[in-house]
Protein backbone atom coordinates (compact mmCIF):
# COMPACT_ATOMS: atom_id res chain seq x y z
CA UNK A 1 0.00 0.00 0.00
CA UNK A 2 2.71 2.05 0.88
CA UNK A 3 4.53 1.85 -1.87
CA UNK A 4 1.44 2.95 -4.52
CA UNK A 5 1.48 6.08 -2.43
CA UNK A 6 -1.26 5.02 0.07
CA UNK A 7 -0.46 4.78 3.71
CA UNK A 8 -0.77 1.68 5.41
CA UNK A 9 -4.06 1.13 8.23
CA UNK A 10 -3.81 -0.90 10.74
CA UNK A 11 -6.73 -3.04 11.65
CA UNK A 12 -7.15 -4.74 14.86
CA UNK A 13 -9.88 -7.63 15.36
CA UNK A 14 -11.43 -9.15 18.16
CA UNK A 15 -11.15 -12.90 19.11
CA UNK A 16 -12.34 -14.48 21.62
CA UNK A 17 -11.65 -18.12 22.65
CA UNK A 18 -13.00 -20.79 25.31
CA UNK A 19 -12.56 -24.47 25.97
CA UNK A 20 -15.48 -26.52 27.00
CA UNK A 21 -17.90 -29.33 26.18
CA UNK A 22 -20.15 -28.06 23.18
CA UNK A 23 -22.18 -29.71 20.46
CA UNK A 24 -20.92 -29.58 16.85
CA UNK A 25 -22.00 -30.84 13.60
CA UNK A 26 -25.32 -30.77 11.20
CA UNK A 27 -28.15 -29.81 12.94
CA UNK A 28 -32.41 -28.86 12.02
CA UNK A 29 -34.58 -30.61 9.86
CA UNK A 30 -35.15 -31.15 6.45
CA UNK A 31 -36.41 -27.38 6.26
CA UNK A 32 -33.73 -25.81 8.09
CA UNK A 33 -30.44 -27.40 7.85
CA UNK A 34 -27.49 -26.02 9.19
CA UNK A 35 -23.91 -27.21 10.12
CA UNK A 36 -23.81 -25.45 13.66
CA UNK A 37 -21.88 -25.73 17.37
CA UNK A 38 -23.76 -25.14 20.47
CA UNK A 39 -23.30 -25.14 23.91
CA UNK A 40 -22.75 -23.05 27.22
CA UNK A 41 -19.29 -23.01 26.67
CA UNK A 42 -19.58 -22.03 22.69
CA UNK A 43 -22.03 -18.93 23.94
CA UNK A 44 -19.25 -17.92 26.24
CA UNK A 45 -16.80 -17.26 23.55
CA UNK A 46 -19.15 -15.25 21.54
CA UNK A 47 -19.62 -13.27 24.72
CA UNK A 48 -15.62 -12.74 25.10
CA UNK A 49 -15.33 -12.08 21.46
CA UNK A 50 -17.56 -9.19 22.38
CA UNK A 51 -15.71 -7.94 25.27
CA UNK A 52 -12.45 -7.88 22.55
CA UNK A 53 -14.41 -4.50 21.86
CA UNK A 54 -14.82 -3.01 25.51
CA UNK A 55 -11.23 -4.05 26.43
CA UNK A 56 -9.71 -3.65 23.31
CA UNK A 57 -7.57 -6.44 23.30
CA UNK A 58 -7.11 -8.41 20.32
CA UNK A 59 -7.52 -11.87 22.30
CA UNK A 60 -10.10 -12.43 25.24
CA UNK A 61 -9.93 -16.10 26.59
CA UNK A 62 -12.08 -17.79 29.43
CA UNK A 63 -10.77 -19.39 32.69
CA UNK A 64 -10.35 -22.58 31.45
CA UNK A 65 -8.33 -21.64 28.72
CA UNK A 66 -6.30 -19.80 30.73
CA UNK A 67 -5.33 -22.72 32.60
CA UNK A 68 -4.82 -24.07 29.41
CA UNK A 69 -2.20 -21.98 28.10
CA UNK A 70 0.07 -21.34 31.49
CA UNK A 71 3.33 -21.06 28.79
CA UNK A 72 1.48 -17.95 27.10
CA UNK A 73 1.61 -14.17 29.04
CA UNK A 74 -1.80 -13.95 29.95
CA UNK A 75 -3.62 -11.18 32.24
CA UNK A 76 -6.84 -11.41 34.06
CA UNK A 77 -8.74 -8.88 32.38
CA UNK A 78 -12.20 -8.33 34.92
CA UNK A 79 -14.75 -10.10 36.59
CA UNK A 80 -17.62 -9.83 33.94
CA UNK A 81 -21.44 -11.01 34.33
CA UNK A 82 -22.14 -12.64 31.07
CA UNK A 83 -26.29 -12.35 29.37
CA UNK A 84 -28.09 -15.45 30.45
CA UNK A 85 -25.92 -16.56 32.97
CA UNK A 86 -25.64 -15.07 37.17
CA UNK A 87 -22.77 -16.08 38.31
CA UNK A 88 -19.41 -13.67 37.10
CA UNK A 89 -16.52 -14.97 35.04
CA UNK A 90 -13.06 -14.37 35.07
CA UNK A 91 -11.85 -13.18 31.48
CA UNK A 92 -8.37 -13.12 30.51
CA UNK A 93 -6.47 -11.41 27.28
CA UNK A 94 -3.71 -12.83 25.86
CA UNK A 95 -1.02 -10.69 25.99
CA UNK A 96 2.25 -12.69 24.00
CA UNK A 97 3.75 -15.98 23.39
CA UNK A 98 6.11 -17.47 25.70
CA UNK A 99 9.26 -15.02 24.95
CA UNK A 100 7.26 -12.32 26.85
CA UNK A 101 5.58 -14.93 29.36
CA UNK A 102 9.74 -15.76 29.99
CA UNK A 103 10.87 -11.41 30.47
CA UNK A 104 11.94 -10.70 33.13
CA UNK A 105 9.07 -7.61 34.08
CA UNK A 106 6.26 -9.89 33.37
CA UNK A 107 5.84 -10.66 37.21
CA UNK A 108 6.29 -7.25 38.19
CA UNK A 109 3.36 -6.58 35.46
CA UNK A 110 1.25 -9.38 37.17
CA UNK A 111 1.82 -8.24 40.69
CA UNK A 112 0.66 -4.34 39.95
CA UNK A 113 -2.02 -5.49 38.25
CA UNK A 114 -3.26 -7.98 40.57
CA UNK A 115 -3.84 -4.76 43.05
CA UNK A 116 -5.31 -2.46 40.88
CA UNK A 117 -7.97 -4.71 40.63
CA UNK A 118 -8.15 -5.35 44.31
CA UNK A 119 -8.48 -1.82 44.74
CA UNK A 120 -10.45 -1.18 42.47
CA UNK A 121 -13.18 -4.24 42.92
CA UNK A 122 -12.50 -2.97 47.24
CA UNK A 123 -13.72 1.08 45.93
CA UNK A 124 -9.89 2.18 46.81
CA UNK A 125 -10.06 4.47 43.86
CA UNK A 126 -7.13 6.57 44.63
CA UNK A 127 -4.76 3.43 45.13
CA UNK A 128 -6.37 1.76 41.89
CA UNK A 129 -5.29 4.53 40.17
CA UNK A 130 -1.70 4.72 41.55
CA UNK A 131 -1.46 1.06 40.44
CA UNK A 132 -2.84 2.14 36.99
CA UNK A 133 0.19 3.92 37.09
CA UNK A 134 2.52 1.45 37.80
CA UNK A 135 0.89 -1.04 35.45
CA UNK A 136 1.35 1.48 32.42
CA UNK A 137 5.03 1.55 32.57
CA UNK A 138 5.06 -2.15 31.39
CA UNK A 139 3.27 -0.73 27.81
CA UNK A 140 4.58 -1.52 24.79
CA UNK A 141 3.38 -1.41 20.71
CA UNK A 142 2.58 -5.33 21.04
CA UNK A 143 0.58 -5.41 24.12
CA UNK A 144 -1.24 -1.95 24.09
CA UNK A 145 -1.90 -1.89 27.61
CA UNK A 146 -2.40 1.57 27.51
CA UNK A 147 -5.58 0.96 25.72
CA UNK A 148 -6.70 -1.52 28.54
CA UNK A 149 -6.06 1.34 31.06
CA UNK A 150 -7.39 3.77 29.73
CA UNK A 151 -10.92 1.51 30.17
CA UNK A 152 -10.20 1.12 33.72
CA UNK A 153 -9.27 4.91 34.37
CA UNK A 154 -12.50 5.63 32.83
CA UNK A 155 -14.46 3.69 35.01
CA UNK A 156 -12.47 4.70 38.17
CA UNK A 157 -12.81 8.57 37.54
CA UNK A 158 -16.76 7.61 36.81
CA UNK A 159 -16.95 5.57 40.63
CA UNK A 160 -15.45 8.03 42.05
CA UNK A 161 -17.23 11.33 41.03
CA UNK A 162 -20.82 9.03 41.48
CA UNK A 163 -19.80 6.47 43.73
CA UNK A 164 -21.75 2.67 42.72
CA UNK A 165 -24.45 1.54 45.10
CA UNK A 166 -23.91 -1.08 47.88
CA UNK A 167 -24.88 -4.06 46.17
CA UNK A 168 -22.20 -2.98 43.34
CA UNK A 169 -19.48 -6.38 44.12
CA UNK A 170 -16.67 -5.25 41.33
CA UNK A 171 -18.48 -7.30 38.98
CA UNK A 172 -18.55 -5.53 35.22
CA UNK A 173 -22.04 -6.86 33.93
CA UNK A 174 -21.69 -7.10 30.30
Amino acid sequence: AEAAGRQAVTVHIGIGINTGECCVGNLGSDQCFNYSVLGDDVNLASRLEGQSKVYRMDIVIGPTTAEAVQDLAVLELDLIRVKGKTKPTRIYGLLGDDTLKASDGLPTLEAAHRQMLAAYRARQWDEARRWLEECLRFDTPTTRLRVLYAVYRQRIDAYQANPPGEEWDGVFVA
